[in-house]
């Protein structure tokens, strides 16, 4: 069973920059064809903050992050990455990646992904 693995997360003050990365377990034949990045703040519900999906060579944000943050894939390596500019206190949340062989279609929480990551902790003080 393929694992994603999150890494990068920490601390740092607002308006500091962060980048997170998520990697494979193992090398597949077939490639994900839907990446994504999730957060998910104390209290609060699970929610999408970016998506690629490579078939369209679409990328998606929502727009809490859109213009600070940016998700690219290397696929060579097979890392996804997700660079955080600008952050904020209301960024603080567990990051998650997720990923799928097929086209999800869209990038939100209710989206079957079928492969998730344990999680990254970010947080952000003022």
């Amino acid at each position: 069973q393929v694992q994603l693995v999150e890494s990068g997360g920490g601390s740092v003050q607002a308006g500091e920059s962060l980048t997170l990365s998520c990697t494979k377990s193992e090398r597949t034949v077939t490639h994900f064809r839907s990446l994504g990045w999730f957060r998910q703040a104390p209290g609060k519900e699970r929610e999408a903050v970016a998506c690629i999906f490579r078939a369209r060579g679409l990328t998606t944000y929502s727009e809490i992050v859109r213009g600070r943050f940016t998700i690219s894939h290397d696929n060579a390596k097979e890392i996804l990455y997700l660079k955080m500019n600008k952050t904020q206190p209301e960024d603080t949340a567990m990051y998650y990646c997720a990923a799928d062989f097929r086209d999800t279609g869209a990038c939100s929480p209710s989206t079957t992904f079928g492969y998730w990551g344990q999680g990254t902790q970010v947080t952000v003080s003022s």
